[in-house]
């Protein structure tokens, strides 16, 4: 299968290893996979702002991009979930490339029905279900059945794993005290695992999260779920 990929604006500037970690797991597992170099942001903080002219103009710009691709995978379930469950809403129609965009994850498990992508990774490891991958894309099980298959890695759920790390994009920016207390219960059920690594599929909790451990010194690390499969 030959796979266009959608790398989001964040980890194209901030975490550009997931979205190579991301293809090194997929070449893996027999997926050939392109990029085309001309593809923009999706358009989700415009849209989640009420700015729905411009986010439409980069809705368009996405789908005539990707429209003749079999499949398209993202490093992230929030941009997955603004082009398979907005766009419709936002452009009035289904395109072929919203139909076909897939999380990461989502794509392993349920389009090629791959869980076992020959990683190891020895460590304690904790899973956070950010938001949009949970509740917009009602995807929970996929992320974990990869990460019981990796060789040496334990996974203990945390209490709090369905609940927000409170990033939600430019909500932690105009509440910035919400969002520090969520990320306070969040992060205190990471640190009671006793997990070394927190793991999630969208790179915004990793930082929001990844945050708060660095400015009180605590020694657990965060990873995106590509990161950890591409590890062998």
């Amino acid at each position: 299968m030959r796979v266009a990929l959608f790398i989001p604006c964040f980890v194209d500037q901030f975490y550009p290893e997931v979205g190579k970690a991301m293809v090194a797991v997929l070449r893996r597992v027999g997926v050939e996979v392109c990029f085309p170099s001309e593809q923009t942001c999706c358009g989700q903080p415009a849209f989640n702002t009420g700015y729905w002219d411009e986010a439409r103009t980069l809705a368009k710009r996405y789908c005539d991009i990707f429209d003749g691709y079999e499949a398209i995978v993202s490093p992230s379930g929030s941009c997955t979930a603004m082009v398979r469950n907005f766009y419709p809403e936002l452009l009035g129609e289904v395109r072929r490339a919203s139909a076909n965009t897939f999380e990461f994850s989502e794509f392993l498990v349920k389009k090629l029905g791959v869980t076992d992508v020959g990683a190891k990774f020895p460590a304690k490891v904790t899973y956070h279900d950010s938001c949009h991958t949970l509740r917009e894309l009602r995807l929970k099980e996929e992320p974990r059945k990869l990460l019981y298959a990796v060789q040496g890695l334990e996974l203990i759920e945390m209490t709090e794993a369905e609940t927000c790390c409170g990033f939600g994009g430019t909500f932690s920016v105009k509440f910035p005290t919400i969002s520090t207390a969520m990320d306070d219960v969040k992060c205190q059920s990471i640190v009671a695992t006793g997990a070394q690594y927190v793991v999630s599929v969208d790179s915004s909790c990793l930082m929001q999260i990844g945050g708060w451990l660095r400015r009180r010194n605590l020694p657990v690390q965060t990873k995106h779920l590509a990161e950890v499969l591409a590890c062998t």
